[in-house]
């Protein structure tokens, strides 16, 4: 069944199964391997991406359900990591293996378009979906209120 995703600002002629994960419309139709694979129940947060500015994990969301809605990947954040996020993930070192990244960012990026400037406990709260098998956290947060300041200068 085809049908229309704009992703990234761009739309997209998809020809899947309507209930097909859009991680695996993003990953192997489209083309964009930033998302990640993690478990594939919606509980580590490598495959968050943006469904109309709101974090989803995308392993878990059918491709049909997404119709009508702008999806956005860590690639829509900027075409070359100039994204305050992205700048402040690498000004505090915070990937060790970098696997769950994308989702992390993603994350933190949905959760500073809602709280341009928020405390520690809500950083907490809003990250607690994104596993980090390598315990980056605290840099992850470090990153997050660096990325505030970024964001509000």
């Amino acid at each position: 069944m085809a049908f229309t995703l704009t992703i990234n600002g761009t739309d997209h002629e998809i020809d899947v199964e309507p209930e097909t994960p859009l991680l695996w419309v993003l990953r192997d139709t489209v083309g964009l391997s930033g998302t990640k694979y993690g478990c594939g129940i919606a509980q580590c947060g490598a495959c968050t991406v943006h469904l109309d500015g709101q974090p989803i994990r995308s392993c878990s969301v059918s491709a049909a359900s997404a119709v009508g809605s702008d999806v956005t990947t860590i690639e829509g954040l900027s075409p070359d990591s100039s994204h305050p996020i992205q700048r402040a993930w690498v000004e505090n070192t915070v990937p060790q293996c970098g696997y769950c990244q994308s989702g992390q960012i993603m994350s933190a990026a949905a959760l500073l378009a809602r709280n341009p400037n928020p405390s520690d406990s809500q950083i907490d709260a809003a990250m607690a979906g994104n596993l980090c098998r390598c315990g980056t956290y605290s840099r992850i947060r470090a990153a997050i209120h660096r990325a505030a300041k970024l964001l509000n200068s």
